[in-house]
């Protein structure tokens, strides 16, 4: 039946179906019909040849069709119970099995059950502590088991690469560790806010399973078409970013921001590359929240070290935020999840989901590679039925040089009140 990913930079997490699972259910519960059908077929047209009331042969009739009955209701149950197992192969939604051979001692000790000291609690109705991991990380056992093997209260293995590997596979929430994380010195941190702005020291971050070993060799790079040289805040274009245009798709902050008489306060950035953005709104006073993997570059600690608020998840997570909560929701390229339309689906209601109520949803300057997905991006808008504040659709020339234009969308919505 397909595949559907989600790409993140160079990392891809999917989630495969597998085509004979899909066969075999079918055949199932085709088998399970025929047999129900011709069990009541035959139990309900059997007829004794003596049709005296009183005779041994029609208690023996009825009794014959109450054990039909009988077997009937095993069988359905049986293939209910088949199908519901197949199911859980199909999706993935089995228990980690914890009886395999070179399984992590620490895995077995995370995912225990641990029972409340004093029994079952009078607030919540719990009666356990139950730990939360990833039901895909079942399908990479060989790569958890690597992840939490380490010594305990030791320090922990240099290796979050191999946990970013284990998020973009579907592995999240991962388990937590008893290891202390590798310690990186923090040199050369200037105070807030200039910060904001301040070059970045190169030993300030980790640069372990990174090609780049500095930042120098990240600014001429194009790591994304949202982060091109955008590790270069003094003489790049990051530094002109939403405060000054360079064409009809690049909204100014100051205009966004003046849509909204009431003020905005907080608000997400999805994907949000190096945090310009969230920079850009720290200077009129705006708290947002980055969310970013370090795809092929140190983004958490770059934007911690600009004294922003990183957030190390991938877009296959639920976002950890209340319902309502942000005044402005910031996205991009992130949006465009390269899968079924269903999963672009997932994470915009999970989007409208955490924006309030006249809350803005600030659509910048998204590729849309071909008339499809603008179509489908348009439709999704339409369900929602979010007000347009702003919408231009335009075309760009590739930076590279070959002439070719690109389209791209930008759009501000507004969050309706539904009833």
């Amino acid at each position: 039946m397909g595949s559907v990913s989600l790409k993140i930079g160079d990392g891809t997490a999917r989630f495969k179906k597998a085509t004979w699972c899909s066969s075999a259910v079918n055949l199932l519960m085709l088998f399970s019909v025929l047999t129900t059908n011709l069990f009541a077929l035959y139990a309900f047209n059997y007829a004794p040849k003596n049709h005296f009331n009183n005779s041994p042969l029609l208690t023996n009739s009825h009794e014959l069709i109450s054990e039909q009955v009988s077997l009937i209701m095993r069988e359905i149950d049986s293939s209910q119970k088949k199908l519901a197992q197949m199911e859980k192969d199909l999706l993935g939604y089995d228990t980690i099995d914890l009886s395999k051979p070179n399984i992590a001692s620490e895995i077995t000790m995370f995912l225990h059950h641990h029972p409340l000291p004093l029994g079952k609690d009078s607030k919540s109705g719990i009666t356990e502590m139950v730990a939360s991991v990833g039901h895909t990380c079942q399908k990479s056992m060989d790569m958890l088991s690597q992840y939490m093997n380490y010594k305990v209260s030791g320090p922990c293995p240099d290796d979050w690469s191999l946990a970013q590997k284990l998020i973009l596979r579907g592995c999240e929430p991962l388990p937590r560790r008893r290891c202390f994380a590798k310690v990186s010195p923090k040199v050369g941190l200037s105070p807030f806010p200039n910060s904001l702005w301040k070059s970045v020291n190169n030993k300030s971050v980790s640069w372990s399973g990174l090609g780049c070993k500095n930042f120098e060799c990240l600014k001429g790079k194009k790591l994304s078409r949202d982060c091109v040289g955008c590790f270069d805040l003094n003489n790049g274009l990051e530094s002109q970013r939403f405060v000054k245009a360079r064409g009809k798709n690049d909204f100014l902050i100051d205009d966004v921001l003046a849509l909204r008489s009431d003020g905005i306060r907080i608000g997400f950035d999805i994907g949000g590359g190096s945090g310009s953005f969230a920079a850009r709104m720290a200077e009129r006073n705006v708290t947002v929240v980055t969310a970013t993997l370090n795809v092929d570059a140190p983004f958490n600690e770059f934007i911690a070290a600009r004294g922003l608020f990183p957030l190390f998840m991938s877009l296959d997570h639920r976002f950890p935020f209340y319902d309502n909560v942000f005044d402005l929701v910031h996205v991009s390229n992130a949006l465009d999840t390269a899968g079924r339309p269903e999963k672009l689906e997932f994470l915009m209601f999970d989007i409208d989901r955490i924006l309030r109520v006249g809350g803005l949803l600030w659509l910048d300057n998204f590729y849309c590679a071909s008339d499809d997905k603008k179509k489908v991006v348009t439709r999704l808008i339409e369900r929602f039925g979010y007000k347009k504040l702003k919408w231009v659709v335009g075309e760009k020339v590739e930076a590279a040089g070959s002439g070719n234009s690109e389209v791209y969308l930008s759009t501000v919505l507004q969050k309706p009140v539904r009833n």
